[in-house]
């Protein structure tokens, strides 16, 4: 894990470097100032001696001035290293996921891939500054403090000695019972974002079904759970500092109460004493010394709440795409066929029951072809299967005469174009969301998409028409015109195969009566596939395949399936008894 988190620094090593060699400047500086303090205080003050007081309180200023500046370049570098290194963790991460298949991306859940690439890369951001700057600065500080400290007196100092233990157990005792907290606690941050993601993307059904006050308890309550984890960390993590207080105060004292002795005892024999210069130096080492256990503590907290955010991150980039191109893989689509040769297909790897079970379907290139069936009838399933969004669990699916496995997959998803159930478009202008379809499309093509699918009478009504703004998510359009701009942005792409999944169902029927009109005289070579709920929609197709429990029931013609599908029949009938009873 370690290693792979390591390989993201990159470019900022120098400065991940650097850090820690200025860290040991600093602390170098910081050893030396209590010694030159002891100095100054017995060959300058106590003495009386002006000349070596000014020549000490000068070496001082000097050391105390290089100290800081080695601190405020190595805080720099730390800053600029941790930053870069979580800027490269982003985008490896998000990069990552852009090859994701969609079953991988199913596996780990939209809101927990947000909180991966936000709260817990900014967990690892900082506990990465802080092993760059006091996971360097703690241990020198103990080490260059400790043998300044053997220097002035090693009989005395022997009481850090007993001191250590205690406060090694009390660490290894909070930092076993915090780090499962921590674990717990980003899964619940994922299902916060989930709660969260869920309501304000369902926010107009909320409100259509006054159901407010139960979004709202729901989210107390993934947030109330948030905060009793990290209430039972932090009572953990406060005894942290007062057993360092109390063992920084404990030493303190009983050196002081030893020193003082010493110091009275060089009266007689100075050979065994200590002069008040060097205690109140061993005073200041015992701080250092014990502040720098604190600060190893503070590092072992960061690492524990960080780890967890580590292994999420390091999740993301060792999972392997399920949906890869081959290598030398086909680049040039012949036709748009489509060939479903025994096909079978589940979400899940042990389903108990397939999703699609044994299709067997052909589809000739320039042909319109309708799929009707009930919901979780397998619509959806199917056609995704086309460009490789899922792959065949048994069986194959063939486009233009080959497998599509065979493929490079920019190559099939270009030949492709699908318009979705959920449409989806983005913050910008209508022309920039157009041409997602073909970022080269002239404004002349643009229009003649538009055109054919509907859309430019209602563009026309907007005062800056193409140059008009789209809100994020089509908020600002209707149903209906965000399919019908949908539908445009896919005819741009001149696609080979173009599939329609319930896409034209917040349009009129005048209108979808119009858009498939279009589609036989705009692109008859184009192999068009029409998922609807209204029978009116594929009607006129070449082909009607009826899907019922993830197999197809019949397929024909309009009047071959009336006559011999009971479903179809039902479906038709249903649809159209409104109007014979009007009649």
């Amino acid at each position: 894990m370690i290693k792979k988190l390591a390989a993201r620094i990159r470019q900022y090593r120098k400065q991940t470097v650097a850090t820690p060699l200025l860290m040991v400047g600093e602390v170098a500086m910081e050893a030396l100032i209590p010694m030159i303090m002891a100095w100054l205080v017995d060959r300058g003050i106590e003495q009386g001696n002006l000349s070596s007081t000014l020549l000490y309180g000068v070496l001082l200023l000097g050391t105390a001035f290089l100290s800081l500046f080695f601190g405020t370049c190595s805080g720099r570098m730390a800053a600029v290293a941790s930053s870069g290194f979580a800027r490269n963790l982003r985008h490896d991460m998000y990069y990552a996921i852009q090859d994701f298949s969609f079953s991988n991306i199913d596996k780990f859940s939209t809101s927990s891939i947000i909180t991966r690439l936000t709260t817990d890369v900014t967990n690892v951001q900082n506990a990465f500054q802080m092993i760059l700057r006091m996971a360097v600065r703690a241990p020198l500080t103990l080490i260059f403090s400790m043998i300044m400290a053997l220097s002035i007196n090693a009989r005395i100092s022997m009481v850090f000695v007993v001191a250590l233990p205690f406060l090694a157990l009390g660490i290894y005792f909070i930092m076993s019972r915090t780090h499962p907290i921590f674990r717990r606690v980003f899964k619940t941050y994922d299902k916060l974002n989930n709660v969260v993601q869920e309501n304000l993307r369902g926010i107009r059904v909320v409100k259509s079904f006054v159901r407010e006050d139960y979004e709202v308890d729901k989210f107390n309550s993934i947030s109330s759970s948030i905060y009793k984890d990290f209430v039972h960390a932090e009572k953990n993590i406060a005894f942290m500092s007062p057993m360092m207080m109390t063992c920084i105060f404990t030493v303190t004292l009983i050196i002081s109460w030893l020193g003082a002795k010493a110091v009275v005892a060089s009266g007689n024999n100075p050979a065994l004493g200590m002069t008040t210069g060097q205690l109140m130096s061993l005073i200041t080492y015992v701080i250092q010394i014990l502040s720098s256990l604190m600060m190893v503590s503070m590092v072992f907290m960061m690492i524990i709440m960080s780890r967890a955010s580590a292994q999420r991150i390091v999740e993301i980039l060792d999972e392997t795409p399920d949906i890869v191109s081959p290598e030398n893989g086909v680049t040039t689509i012949p036709d748009g066929s489509v060939d479903f040769d025994h096909v079978h297909f589940s979400y899940a790897s042990r389903s108990e029951r397939d999703t699609l079970s044994d299709i067997d379907l052909h589809i000739p290139s320039g042909a319109v072809v309708g799929i009707l069936g009930g919901t979780g009838s397998g619509k959806t399933s199917l056609v995704q299967l086309i460009p490789r969004l899922y792959d065949v669990a048994s069986g194959s699916v063939r486009v233009g005469g080959r497998d599509v496995r065979e493929y490079d997959l920019t190559a099939l998803r270009d030949s492709v174009a699908m318009v979705l159930q959920k449409n989806e478009l983005f913050s910008g202008t209508i022309k920039e969301n157009l041409r997602w379809g073909n970022e080269h499309a002239t404004d002349e093509e643009i229009v003649e998409a538009c055109k054919l699918a509907q859309a430019d009478s209602f563009i026309q009504d907007f005062p800056e028409r193409y140059d008009a703004h789209i809100e994020q998510g089509g908020a600002n359009v209707s149903g209906g015109q965000k399919q019908r701009l949908c539908i445009a942005r896919a005819l741009l792409k001149k696609p080979k195969i173009l599939i329609l999944d319930d896409s034209t169902s917040a349009v009129d029927t005048r209108t979808d009566a119009l858009i498939r009109a279009g589609f036989r005289s705009y692109i008859p070579d184009t192999t068009k596939i029409i998922i609807a709920q209204r029978v009116s929609s594929v009607m006129d197709a070449d082909l009607i395949v009826v899907l019922d429990n993830g197999a197809i029931a019949d397929a024909g013609t309009h009047e071959e399936l009336l006559s011999r599908s009971p479903i179809y029949r039902d479906v038709y009938e249903s649809q159209t008894k409104g109007d014979e009873d009007h009649e």
